[in-house]
Formats: C-alpha cells, structure tokens, sequence
C-alpha cells in the first residue's frame, strides 16, 4: 500500500539548504499532477488518521458543531494539514470500511444500578427456564408486564385515504383532540398469551386489576410460582410493592428489572407491534374506538403469536457490562 502509482507525478519541495526534502517525509503537502480519470492515491498513515478524527467528539477538537458530516471531516483534514485536498467520498470510503458514521447517533443510558448485573441475570435466567440455578418446572410461568401510557385519539379533520393504484394511503395531517388513554399488558413469555386492560390512568389500582385479570384464572391460580417481571414503574416500585402482591396471591413473585432497562422487559416487544399495527398512524373517531382496537387485537394477535426468540444470555450481559467498565469514569458518571 506504500508503493506510488506510476499515473502520479510529485513536485519536491526544497529545504532552505537547497537540499530537495524526501517525498516520502513530504507526504501532508503533496501536490499530484493526475492523469485523467486518476485516483487520488493515499498512504495508509492518512487513512488512520481520517478515521482517528471521525472517532472523536466535535466539541472536542473545538468546533462549533454536534455531528461530523463527510464533508465536515474533508474540510477538517486540510485544516489541519493532513492532506493537501481530499473529497468527502473519499473520506466515506474509508469510513464505510470500519461501519464508522459520525453522522449518526443514538441515545443511551449507561448503567448506574449498582446491582445491574444481579437483577438483570436473574430475568435473563427466567427467559431460559432457570430459577436460582433449578429448571423452572411445567407449572411455573413466566410473565412480563409494563405500562403504555398516553395513548391519544387523534381524531383526522378529514377523511383517511385508502391506499390507490400508484398511491399510497393518505392520512390528513391535522387533528383534533380526542383524549388519552394507558394500556396495561401482560405477556406470558413462555406460552405466548396476552392479557390486557385499558384505563384512564396508571397507578396501583390500574395495575394490581391486570393482576388479577391474570391470577384469577387458570392455570395460574393454581401455578406452583408466577414470576411477574416489571420495571421500577411507581405503581410496582420496591420491596412494597412485593409485600402487596404476595399477601393478596401467595404464589406470586415480583421480580424488578434494574433501573433504566425496560429493553430487557419482553412486553415492550408486544408495545412495538402494538404501536406499529394498531397505532399507527393514529386515525381514530373517539377514545372508546382506541380501546376497542387495543383489545381486539389481543385476541387477533393471540391467534398467531409464537414465544419471542429471546436471544440475550447472561454471558452476553456480562460481556456488555465489561465494555461499559472500559469507559473513562467521567462517562459513566454523566
């Protein structure tokens, strides 16, 4: 990678001492004569260093900026005299190599949860049939629970469009009003069963009525355990909420996700369906049709919903939390 293609042409540069500098020490002020239709040719030293700046922060290297653009990077690179000139392609390129987008971002809540891995662990193990250590038996059962709050009605000033030969369905774009709603789920992990409720509001008595929708029937009222996975939502929060639960169904275990990890909790996979297929877009006459829908499409879903294929092992949390232990502190403070 270090030979020059033979198309280039470079003009060496004279010392004060008249002596002509090596254009092998003279690499970051080429100048390349290119025969047509050439490619500009670059030593693998500027390449790492591209890729080193598109890793750093903006703010960092004192520009006024939050992202890096491609042609952000280009213009940066001869700024600072790394090349005489280079096109944001080229720059793509080599970035394209490595998956490096600076362009892009997401968002992302670093772990403060000092027993992060034990809460986390132990659900991860309920996903795979395993309770401290011992197989979960065929009359135990494993349900995830949560709340999805302010559901509106957004009742369309016009008409929606059906969708047309050479167009797409059209949905007017202001509305009014209707209300809003929550829905509280419960997803049984290992039979792929649905339970849900609509009410105004979340809180404890909203949810201890989905507790007892699940627990009042078969089989689990007559279940050895069932393992209600929840995050730290207030209408679930703490030791409280365990004490409350047990004395009202003996056999019921509250196990809370660590904070901030909803993404472990299974139900929020039935809420990205729900969202994508029921509520979206939002085009409903009144609040009431938003909790027919809802509850309509527990049972339709029902019909062909298979178990998650839960993927993500304790193994796998374990090498997570390692990365994230490589952080500087700063980082895991923020």
């Amino acid at each position: 990678m270090t030979r020059l293609l033979p198309t280039f042409r470079f003009r060496a540069r004279s010392l004060a001492s008249g002596v002509n500098a090596s254009s092998r020490n003279d690499w970051p002020a080429w100048r390349l004569n290119l025969a047509p239709g050439a490619r500009l040719f670059f030593p693998p030293e500027v390449v790492v260093q591209v890729k080193a700046l598109a890793c750093e922060l903006p703010a960092d290297t004192g520009l006024p900026l939050s992202r890096f653009s491609r042609q952000d990077l280009a213009r940066q690179v001869v700024a600072r005299g790394i090349v005489a000139q280079i096109s944001g392609a080229t720059i793509w390129r080599w970035l394209d190599q490595d998956a490096i987008r600076p362009w892009q971002h997401r968002s992302w809540i670093f772990p403060r949860d000092p027993q992060f891995e034990q809460k986390a662990g132990r659900v991860l193990d309920l996903y795979q049939g395993r309770w401290q250590d011992q197989a979960l038996g065929s009359d135990e059962y494993v349900i995830s629970a949560d709340e999805k709050t302010s559901i509106q009605a957004r009742v369309r000033i016009h008409p929606t469009q059906p969708t047309q030969a050479g167009q797409s369905m059209r949905v007017e774009f202001e509305y009014e009003r209707g209300g809003a709603l929550a829905y509280l789920a419960a997803w049984d992990v290992r039979r792929a069963k649905i339970f849900g409720c609509c009410d105004p509001t979340t809180g404890i008595a909203p949810f201890d009525g989905l507790v007892q929708q699940v627990m009042n029937q078969r089989p689990y009222r007559q279940a050895k355990r069932v393992f209600w996975v929840v995050d730290n939502g207030s209408s679930h929060r703490g030791q409280a909420a365990c004490q409350r639960l047990q004395q009202q169904y003996s056999n019921l275990v509250l196990v809370h996700l660590p904070v901030h990890a909803s993404w472990l909790n299974q139900v929020e996979i039935y809420f990205s369906v729900v969202q994508r297929k029921v509520l979206t877009p939002n085009d409903f006459p009144s609040l009431h049709a938003v909790q027919e829908r809802l509850l309509e499409f527990q049972s339709y879903y029902e019909q062909i919903a298979r178990p998650f294929e839960w993927k993500f092992t304790r193994v796998q949390l374990q090498d997570l939390l390692a990365t994230f232990s490589a952080q500087p502190p700063c980082a895991l403070a923020a």
